[in-house]
């Protein structure tokens, strides 16, 4: 995995705030990258030299592994009683369960990622990909909130429960190593940068900080688990991390009523900018965790 230089969430949002934070429903969209425009993926079926990892950050690797093959579970269990809602023409409860579900993908996007058309299939916006070739859950998306409809969607949740299971089955086969974590964890902050601070992500439900939160809540689990190791070899770069996270999550925090965020449209200009900001502080360092391990 090639780490990716992350693009100032500030420098993204700044032609929104100041064309008078435009909706999003008016905006063209902005194509997701591709993993081969965004970071070359170090996940393969089998192993080779290049994937090995330090012994002492085999620990962290593992216990990664179990969280992403714990999120999966979940992400199957609620994507299936998201897609039976909409099967079965409960509009409320599909779009009450809408963004929950997703959460569980957004943490471990860079697993997607690496698995060829998996991302694309299950989490596409309008004018990602053909039209013929769209589905996943922008698609139910849009029909949810744009037409206020669960009809003619059946198909396409059918199709996404299918794909959160191939997800589910494919993540047994992911070589995971320490690059990948380091990288993975830069990645789901551009996720953030790139899409969710701008409002863009979510542009028919305005759930964006539900995954906002998520990508950052996965980006923590990588920190989280490498720290002994970054602890040893660079004791304020650890803290320095730790402590971004930690006003990140308290920036996010007044947004969060009860499970529930609220609408990214209620967000006024300052506090967006002021979430922008503090994503920059905390994806410099983070940067850096690679150079310090080595890896």
């Amino acid at each position: 995995m090639k780490l990716r230089y992350v693009v100032p969430a500030s420098l993204l949002i700044s032609s929104i705030l100041f064309t008078g934070c435009a909706k999003n429903n008016a905006q063209p969209a902005l194509n997701k990258s591709t993993p081969s425009e965004t970071v070359a993926t170090n996940a393969t079926t089998t192993k080779s030299p290049e994937s090995t990892s330090s012994p002492d950050l085999q620990s962290a690797i593992d216990q990664y592994r179990t969280y992403v093959i714990e999120q999966c579970d979940l992400f199957v269990k609620e994507t299936e009683k998201f897609t039976t809602a909409v099967i079965e023409g409960n509009l409320e409860e599909a779009k009450a369960l809408y963004a929950p579900t997703r959460m569980y993908y957004e943490r471990i996007e860079p697993i997607a990622e690496a698995l060829g058309d998996l991302d694309p299939n299950i989490d596409a916006r309008d004018g990602d990909v053909d039209a013929s070739e769209w589905r996943g859950f922008h698609h139910i998306e849009k029909a949810l909130w744009e037409a206020g409809t669960t009809k003619g969607e059946e198909e396409v949740a059918d199709q996404l429960l299918k794909d959160a299971q191939l997800l589910r089955a494919k993540v047994e086969t992911v070589d995971i190593n320490a690059s990948m974590l380091v990288t993975g964890a830069v990645e789901l902050l551009n996720e953030v940068s790139s899409s969710k601070v701008t409002g863009e992500e979510e542009r028919y439900s305005h759930t964006d900080l539900y995954d906002f939160a998520a990508n950052v809540e996965g980006a923590a689990k990588i920190y989280e688990l490498l720290k002994p190791e970054l602890q040893k070899k660079d004791a304020d770069l650890e803290k320095d991390i730790g402590e971004r996270f930690a006003s990140l999550q308290k920036e996010l925090a007044p947004f969060k009523v009860n499970d529930a965020y609220v609408s990214y449209e209620v967000l006024k200009e300052d506090q967006i900018r002021k979430l922008s900001q503090t994503l920059d502080a905390l994806a410099e360092p983070l940067s850096n965790m690679g150079t310090i391990l080595g890896v």
